[in-house]
């Protein structure tokens, strides 16, 4: 009979202990569900966030052997460094076979322009040749009026027998050799006027000649420029500032043009790419604060901002994008990227973050 009251004393102040524990542990649920609802009520978290950043691809604009390797894995780099050095000697050739090619077709339009001068002084003696001819022509002419003249007082004086026979054919012969003098200045104004035509054609053709090569030196001119810029391709340089990927590259290696050889990811210019799902979108606006914690630096807290949201869902822009009308449809909830810019520029520890890192997103609200 004490043994069963002994045991019921001791069981009395258990129950009373665990009594407490267990209201304890209600009220601090409670509270942390309290705290919770109320914290979601006006934040948005997502753990589903990577650092982005601008990563600049190294690729060659000319195909060609691997002369010399100036960067390593994770160098830094600065706009304008040299990274690498492709054999020249087949494009120094080019330069030298452009160059020639120009100095020749500049030899041609001085060939060419050389004989403009001689075309017209052909064309000005054509000229006065006509010139001379016509004027003989008109004295022909006179003289043909003049046979004429005397051939018919001859010819009324023979009737007469006022003149003799001789006298009347030499009157006769005379006008008939003015006659014939005249055809033939007429025949020599007409050989005169095609050989003008002809010589004035020549002058359009060697004006074209002129035309022809001055293009053609400009045509040279144009390739001289490309095999000179193919030459400087040969010297691969960094088109921004930043941090070297890895550099698997060999010397002798031959590259493609087009070909990805590695990165260079920038110091700055780093945002957040972070993936909320479509039901936690309806009161997320851009301009909305944002607090951002890194993996790689949990006890820190970036301050940043909401700028924009993607077009679609991420889903939309895979390689192979879910067709919903084929097979069985689940319903899947959809997340979508939201971009979030730091706005602290004093944050040095902005520059230490690497693209792919991952972070916890909380969006203020309100």
């Amino acid at each position: 009979m004490e043994k069963n009251q002994a045991v019921a004393g001791n069981e009395k102040p258990k129950s009373k202990k665990f009594a407490i524990v267990f209201g304890a542990m209600v009220v601090l649920g409670g509270s942390y569900g309290i705290v919770k609802y109320m914290h979601a009520q006006k934040h948005e978290e997502t753990d589903d966030a990577q650092v982005e950043s601008l990563i600049s691809p190294v690729i060659p604009r000319v195909s060609g052997y691997v002369k010399e390797i100036r960067v390593k894995d994770n160098q830094l780099v600065h706009k304008g460094d040299t990274l690498v050095i492709l054999d020249d000697r087949d494009f120094v050739v080019k330069v030298t076979e452009a160059e020639a090619s120009l100095a020749a077709a500049a030899g041609n339009v001085s060939v060419a322009s050389a004989g403009i001068p001689v075309v017209a002084a052909n064309t000005q003696s054509a000229a006065a040749n006509v010139s001379t001819i016509e004027a003989q022509i008109e004295a022909a002419k006179v003289n043909l009026w003049r046979a004429k003249q005397d051939f018919q007082r001859y010819e009324n004086l023979i009737k007469d027998h006022s003149i003799t026979q001789q006298q009347y054919e030499q009157a006769l012969a005379a006008k008939q050799s003015a006659e014939k003098q005249l055809d033939v200045l007429k025949a020599q104004q007409n050989s005169a006027a095609r050989q003008t035509a002809a010589v004035q054609s020549q002058q359009g053709v060697s004006q074209g000649q002129v035309t022809a090569a001055q293009a053609a030196i400009k045509q040279k001119e144009a390739q001289l420029e490309a095999a000179k810029l193919n030459l400087s391709y040969t010297v691969i340089t960094a088109a921004t500032d930043g941090q070297i990927s890895r550099v698997n590259l060999q010397p002798g290696q031959l590259l493609q043009a087009g070909q990805s050889l590695f990165n260079i990811v920038p110091a700055d210019n780093k945002w957040i790419v972070a993936n909320f799902k479509e039901t936690q979108l309806a009161k997320m606006k851009p301009g909305q604060e944002v607090s951002v914690k890194v993996d790689a630096y949990p006890d820190h807290e970036f301050s940043a901002r909401l700028v924009s949201f993607s077009p679609a869902t991420g889903s939309k822009f895979s390689l192979l994008p879910p067709d919903n009308a084929s097979g069985n449809f689940v319903k899947v909830v959809q997340r979508v990227p939201v971009r979030i810019e730091f706005t602290d520029p004093n944050d040095s520890r902005i520059k230490s973050l690497r693209a792919g890192m991952n972070a916890l997103v909380d969006v203020h609200l309100k």
